[in-house]
């Protein structure tokens, strides 16, 4: 798995600020897609020490977004690593154009997933219409005992509401 370059943002995830991770190699090529350039196999091998050095050089992020990446097992693998290193201090995620999660990844090792291809007239996340969805995986049992990870039980939250704007308060004294 190979990653083109790392930002940091704060609206992929929602009160979250995020050290974003341009993976490369994407087979969704969404018409419209913002980051064409990850369509292509470029970039450096992410490995677990390439990681770590992202996350430690990138302080203050409370969240690890993988954006992209169809390497199952090795996104698996690096959440696994993070959750080790910093599991009281970073939340995972991670972005796909994909509709649906792939059995091949353990949602026990994530706190966000956000799945659907771009699909212009559906529009980004920020809009009611999109096709888009975010879920925070949440990791306790309906009785509500929170398990380690991995996760023995988890369900997923759609939280793309989130991102649409909310009607603006009207200034009472007017």
């Amino acid at each position: 798995m190979k990653y083109t370059d790392v930002q940091v943002g704060f609206r992929e995830i929602p009160d979250k600020i995020s050290l974003l991770i341009n993976i490369s190699g994407c087979k969704c090529h969404c018409p419209g897609c913002h980051s064409p350039h990850l369509w292509e196999d470029v970039g450096d091998d992410l490995t677990i020490k390439a990681l770590f050095e992202l996350i430690e050089k990138n302080n203050g992020v409370n969240t690890v977004c993988f954006m992209g990446g169809f390497e199952f097992e090795t996104l698996n693998r690096m959440a696994f690593a993070i959750y080790l290193k910093w599991h009281n201090t970073l939340n995972i995620a991670w972005y796909t154009g994909l509709n649906e999660i792939p059995d091949d990844i353990d949602l026990s090792l994530f706190d966000y997933v956000k799945v659907g291809p771009y699909i212009e007239e559906f529009g980004p996340l920020d809009k009611k219409t999109t096709n888009q969805r975010l879920y925070k995986v949440l990791h306790e049992d309906p009785e509500g005992k929170k398990y380690d990870r991995p996760y023995e039980y988890y369900k997923l939250e759609d939280i793309t509401y989130k991102f649409w704007e909310k009607e603006e308060l009207k200034n009472p004294i007017q």
